[in-house]
């Protein structure tokens, strides 16, 4: 029968319709949308109907904005990254689940995503609430406190829609040096076990996964981050691998992160010994392997192990690595490539894509739970959550020195000078939230101290000597501005290559950012985007110039026409210069062109005419002299990227300080950083020394309520602090040595030792009892010990248990830390704490790296600190 045109259209709608109505009812037919059956039916049924492009789509990542694009629609996507980042929660939430039903009613399958961010210590995202740093959360010693705070991560993540966080970092932090050592929890395994437990077990319980990374042991020689690793495989067993399995065997952590480093030449990416003999075979890991960002392409562009990306894939995902983070390279065509030619079989992409589903069944996503925008909205940066912010700062500060217990203060003090370069700055440390309020410690003091008291301020010096001051709006004229606009027109473009059409076009005032990990604008992403800066520079007065150009990562700089600044390529925030003469009232074009892929988001357009450091030292020393007391408040440049071959505080800080010390006024020095500092040039000038970390959103009020005794600091140093940088690596559970510890001009002693920490109370070790004194290989022993407050403030106290086998073969470390209780007592309060040490626990791998209880003699010390050792006793193993 021959059909009317004009009836086509609504033909071809109605079978359209009559298509997706059959497509919709044989995915409710199917097994694997049964919630009912074992996650391990629905994934065998599910992967049985899954074409080849279907299941590579699983190990595939996209980066950023998919909404409007066709990415999920066309044959799904398995993972999504830091797509939610710029949102504040309730935005973020239904943001969320606009994707989710992108993924479950646009494909052919209903296949959702697993959405991840970053969540070191908070969920990195518009408005979440920021805790302080990991480094800081170790400083704590308090494994009960990690877990309130992870369990509030994990609630803030996933009202948001979030299902997966690439956190913590289990790395051992052996070499200060290395830039992220804010991101630990420390150098000692054990303590990263405990603390890497709490924070893995909480969040998994909120239905978030957690990724622990970078496996493994991504330090390289002179503390430069992954770089190639030539550690024996007892090292790494004994040292790097142990926080790893804890988090897989004990809190359940679903994922987890290979390194960009190789191990004996082989990248970590594309080793099957660590990601599927020791991790999947050994350890019975069954959660699903991702790479670090751009780790896979990795093996064939930076390692060289592969001539091209299909041996690449073929490498990685045969070595047992399951997705591809952050974006589809090598998990691409090339893989696709690879098992259409045979050169990888399906069976092995089966393997990798029932890793990713399972997950998504553990975690419920087919059956279609949306985010809630409104108790997302409610539960993040949350007053209660502040408070517990609040909390974490003051237990994770550490007092290092205070001289004749000048502190704490008076909070009636006349007059006081808060002075520095982090005095009225939040700084939060790496894989930060923001859009927070975060109150700085200039806030801070003067939220403590009495109405009458007279708060000076004065910056000093820069954090570095690097970045020049910023030029000012009234400098620049925006291109294509109307009479009388000032700034410069900015571009904002979605991709690294400022192409297309912008974005987001504005006028920016200054060329003066620092995004860290967030986002200029909500409609820019997070990650991998440019600017274009184009205008008019115009000079007040005619002179010989310097300007600075400061970016993370890639920079073109034009100055009427010529390029002056040519560094197109990723790197750490660095500042590069030119000196020019530059005419008064003369317009001079210039064109900035930025981007940036990942690590944190710095541009800054600075320049001076004649030093402004020596002026900004004479305003903090005239603040100091009108000043009963002054606060120096210090920090230190590190960060992904950023190794340091240097540990003293950068730029003019030393001399800062030690400017302000001569006047005579008592100088207290406050550390906002994540890693150690040396101080051989300032410390006899301080009076008293706080190392505050990155200590998060309420730092400042923290700070403070050490600083004036409203709360007695009690946190302990989970790093050693040397006190050069030539002692480097340092750390305190070294073994033996065949020759003195010394060099020529220094001794091998630390400046500060691991476990490290004063207080402004006194505590008393006393009645230490082992029992069983002799036991068998198999048999537990109980550690016991009274601790007393024998001052006059309540105070906390962190008890460390550290373990030594005197006569072993082979050797073993001259101290182990094997417990640790953070304890709370008020004036003369008397608790008994209690250890256990199991077989585990006094084992150590043999001369053929087998698990073993050597009989003998073990030493037992009880102490404030790895050096405080205030009780000793033994006990005896049996054969």
């Amino acid at each position: 029968m021959k059909i009317k045109k004009c009836f086509i259209p609504l033909l071809t709608l109605t079978l359209a319709l009559a298509l997706q109505v059959g497509c919709q009812q044989k995915k409710e037919k199917a097994s694997y949308l049964n919630a009912n059956l074992s996650i391990e039916k629905r994934v065998k049924d599910l992967l049985a109907r899954m074409t080849l492009e279907e299941k590579i789509a699983q190990l595939q990542c996209e980066i950023g904005e998919v909404e409007g694009k066709n990415i999920i629609a066309e044959k799904g996507i398995g993972n999504l990254a830091v797509t939610l980042r710029p949102y504040e929660a309730r935005q973020a939430a239904e943001k969320a689940n606009r994707i989710q039903r992108l993924a479950l009613e646009k494909t052919r399958l209903g296949i959702p995503v697993i959405i991840h961010d970053e969540a070191l210590h908070g969920i990195v995202g518009n408005k979440g609430t920021s805790f302080p740093q990991a480094i800081g959360l170790a400083a704590t010693w308090d494994t009960e406190l990690m877990e309130k705070v992870a369990t509030a991560i994990g609630k803030e993540t996933r009202s948001r829609g979030i299902h997966q966080v690439l956190s913590p970092v289990l790395n051992i932090a052996r070499d200060v040096r290395w830039g992220r050592v804010e991101e630990t929890y420390g150098e000692d395994p054990y303590l990263t076990s405990r603390m890497g437990v709490s924070f893995c077990k909480s969040i998994e319980k909120e239905g978030v996964i957690t990724t622990p990374k970078h496996y493994a042991a991504n330090v390289g020689d002179g503390g430069r981050d992954s770089n190639v690793i030539h550690f024996s495989e007892r090292l790494l067993r004994e040292i790097y691998f142990p926080a790893f399995k804890a988090c897989f065997q004990e809190a359940g952590a679903q994922s987890v992160m290979a390194a960009y480093n190789s191990i004996e030449g082989i990248p970590c990416s594309a080793n099957k010994w660590l990601l599927t003999d020791v991790l999947k075979k050994e350890w019975g890991f069954k959660g699903f392997v991702v790479s670090d960002y751009g780790s896979a392409s990795g093996i064939y562009s930076m390692h060289h192990t592969a001539a091209t990306k299909k041996e690449a894939a073929k490498q990685a995902i045969e070595a047992g690595l399951d997705v591809e983070l952050p974006g589809i390279d090598i998990y691409g065509e090339p893989l696709l490539q690879a098992a259409k030619e045979g050169l990888v079989s399906e069976s092995t992409i089966d393997e990798a894509a029932s890793r990713v589903l399972r997950a998504k069944f553990r975690l419920g996503l087919f059956e279609k739970r949306d985010a809630d925008p409104e108790y997302a909205e409610k539960i993040n940066d949350s007053a209660e959550h502040r408070q517990l912010a609040l909390q974490a700062a003051q237990e994770a500060i550490v007092l290092l020195k205070n001289q004749d217990n000048f502190l704490p203060l008076r909070k009636d003090i006349k007059s006081i000078a808060v002075i520095g370069p982090n005095a009225d700055v939040g700084r939060l440390g790496g894989y930060s939230g923001f859009g927070m309020k975060v109150v700085t410690l200039l806030e801070g003091i003067k939220n403590k101290v009495s109405p009458a008291t007279k708060v000076h301020y004065a910056q000093g010096c820069q954090l570095e000597w690097t970045a020049l001051p910023p030029i000012a709006a009234e400098n620049l004229v925006p291109a294509g501005a109307k009479a009388g606009m000032h700034g410069l027109k900015a571009e904002y473009f979605n991709n690294m290559k400022l192409s297309g059409t912008p974005a987001l076009t504005r006028i920016d005032k200054q060329v003066n950012f620092n995004w860290e990990s967030g986002s200029p604008d909500p409609k820019i992403n997070s990650d991998q985007f440019s600017v274009r800066w184009t205008g008019k520079l115009v000079p007040s007065e005619t002179n010989i110039y310097q300007l600075s150009i400061t970016t993370d990562d890639g920079v073109r700089f034009y100055l009427d026409g010529k390029l002056l600044v040519d560094k197109w390529y990723d790197r750490g925030p660095t500042s590069d210069y030119v000196s020019l003469k530059l005419e008064a009232g003369h317009l001079h074009d210039i064109l900035i062109e930025y981007y940036e892929n990942g690590g944190g988001a710095v541009a800054h357009l600075g320049w001076n005419l004649k030093p402004r450091e020596d002026l900004g030292i004479q305003e903090a020393v005239s603040a100091a002299k009108n000043s009963e007391a002054a606060i120096i408040v210090t920090g230190i440049i590190e960060g992904e990227g950023r190794d340091r071959s240097k540990l003293e505080l950068p730029g003019l800080q030393e001399d800062l300080i030690k400017a302000v010390s001569k006047t005579g006024v008592p100088t207290v020095v406050v550390l906002i950083n994540g890693s150690a500092v040396t101080m051989a040039n300032w410390i006899d000038k301080a009076t008293a020394i706080v190392e505050a970390w990155y200590p998060g959103e309420e730092g400042g009020n923290a700070i403070a309520d050490v600083l004036f005794g409203d709360y007695n600091p009690g946190g302990r140093l989970p790093i050693t602090f040397p006190q050069s940088v030539g002692q480097c690596p340092l750390y305190n559970n070294y073994k033996p040595t065949g020759r003195s510890y010394d060099y020529v001009d220094l001794s091998g002693n630390p400046l500060f030792a691991f476990g490290y920490g004063l207080s402004y109370t006194k505590f008393e070790y006393s009645n230490l009892q082992i029992t069983p004194q002799k036991i068998g290989q198999k048999d537990e022993v109980r550690v016991s010990v009274d601790i007393q407050n024998t001052g006059e403030r309540k105070g906390d106290e962190v008890i460390q248990l550290y373990l030594h086998d005197p006569v072993s073969f082979p050797a073993r470390p001259v101290r182990e830390l094997k417990g640790f209780k953070r304890i709370t007592l008020e004036p003369k309060e008397k608790k008994t704490v209690t250890f256990v040490l199991t077989p585990e626990q006094i084992s150590f791998l043999d001369i053929k790296l087998r698990s073993v209880v050597e009989p003998g003699t073990f030493e037992v010390m009880l102490g404030s600190s790895s050096e405080d050792i205030r009780l000793k006793g033994t006990f005896e193993v049996s054969q």
